[in-house]
């Protein structure tokens, strides 16, 4: 099967679909009821059995809260503690102005849950609730704003939490967790169906290695927040932690090297020959496709002159040249992308959050950056004929 990156479903229309403070639109979702005590909820035609484990070993089950958010014909929907899915509601906003949609988890063990087709995301906060508000969206229809713990200034800064993303479909189950945005709380995801796959696991230690080597890390420092997460670094350059020309030499290097030799970049399309001509990178092959030079910030979020639209040309080579800037592979490799995960990260500047993040986990798979599923290095899988999903938060 073709890497993500090269398929119509890229992961970066489904971040910019979920993610942020500001009113997120998922993909279409439903729920069917859950049941606590290890007992599913009704089914309904093309279910998916899924588990919620709690192997944390800092957090009892009463101190977890659970939030499954997501879209139903067009609106957006949440599911209620007594496993009812039902709009967003802008009356859903309390006193404190806030919607509690916490979902409790079973008194010991486990907890079930039922989920027929749908996509969205799953929250687990540790300690304390999180904050969703319902808003009005552009058209007047309710809508939520989702958690950003990377804003200071957000009502969820300071709680413990994380989530994981998935889309179930008729063509099966597609998931993964992420730490685009920032990581917190240790998530492995495990699916079953044609295979047993499991990703995401951290090694012991491997939570507070990835703190520490990104606090050993001048410039990436202050992204690390005391205890409770390590923020992405695009998004601390725009916080005023990050310097904004971090990645300049690189950068200027890349466009200077490419100047005088082709870098060849494969995608499902075929092969594009690119070189720099009159300040844009400009490649041939199945497309004529051509990049202005990207700031930090452009790389950092593969977003920008790195924009990747889902065209089948432009999109897949803004895809592989944003994981080799990150990955600081396109000076050491004219033929991208690069598959050794050995040459990764090698250089003074490069990203060391999704250097360590990826150092952190079992199989050395992580979501660091928004095209991290270029050659199969995201912490993503999938299955045609699933049978079960679990999400297990892990010891710390």
């Amino acid at each position: 099967m073709a890497p993500r990156h090269q398929r119509n479903l890229t992961r970066r229309k489904m971040l910019f679909a979920l993610g942020g403070a500001a009113v997120a639109v998922p993909a279409i979702a439903t729920l069917t009821p859950y049941a606590i005590g290890g007992e599913a909820g009704t089914s309904a035609a093309g279910s998916l059995p899924v588990t919620i484990a709690n192997n944390s070993g800092s957090f009892g089950n009463a101190s977890v809260h659970l939030y499954v958010v997501g879209n139903l014909d067009g609106r957006q929907v949440r599911l209620t503690p007594e496993g009812t899915v039902v709009p967003i509601a802008l009356s859903d906003n309390g006193a404190d102005g806030f919607t509690d949609y916490a979902i409790p988890l079973a008194g010991s063990g486990e907890t079930k849950l039922s989920l027929p087709h749908m996509s969205g995301r799953i929250y687990v906060s540790l300690g304390e609730k999180l904050k969703f508000k319902a808003v009005a969206d552009g058209n007047g229809n309710a809508a939520l704003q989702y958690p950003a713990g990377w804003v200071e200034s957000d009502p969820n800064y300071g709680v413990l939490h994380d989530c994981a993303e998935f889309t179930y479909n008729a063509a099966g189950m597609f998931c993964n967790t992420t730490m685009v945005d920032m990581f917190s709380v240790p998530l492995s995801i495990r699916l079953t169906g044609e295979k047993d796959q499991t990703t995401g696991t951290l090694r012991d230690g491997g939570r507070s290695a990835a703190f520490t080597a990104v606090q050993r890390i001048e410039e990436f420092a202050r992204l690390v927040v005391d205890d409770t997460r390590i923020i992405a670094p695009g998004h601390g350059l725009d916080a005023g932690l990050f310097p904004k020309d971090y990645l300049a030499p690189y950068i200027d290097e890349v466009w200077s090297t490419y100047t005088g030799k082709d870098l060849k970049v494969t995608t499902n399309a075929g092969t594009f020959t690119g070189r720099v001509r009159g300040e844009r990178f400009t490649f041939d092959g199945p497309a004529s496709v051509s990049f202005a030079k990207p700031s930090t910030r452009d790389v950092f979020f593969c977003d920008g002159n790195l924009a990747a639209p889902n065209d089948g040309t432009t999109g897949p080579v803004a895809a592989v040249l944003g994981a080799g800037f990150n990955r600081s592979t396109l000076l050491t490799d004219p033929a991208q992308p690069a598959t050794d995960p050995a040459a990764f990260y090698r250089g003074e500047l490069t990203n060391h959050y999704a250097k360590a993040v990826h150092a952190a986990t079992e199989d050395g798979k992580a979501y660091g950056f928004a095209f991290d599923d270029v050659a199969d290095f995201a912490s993503y899988i999938q299955d045609t004929r699933p049978t079960g999903f679990t999400l297990t938060l892990t010891p710390f």
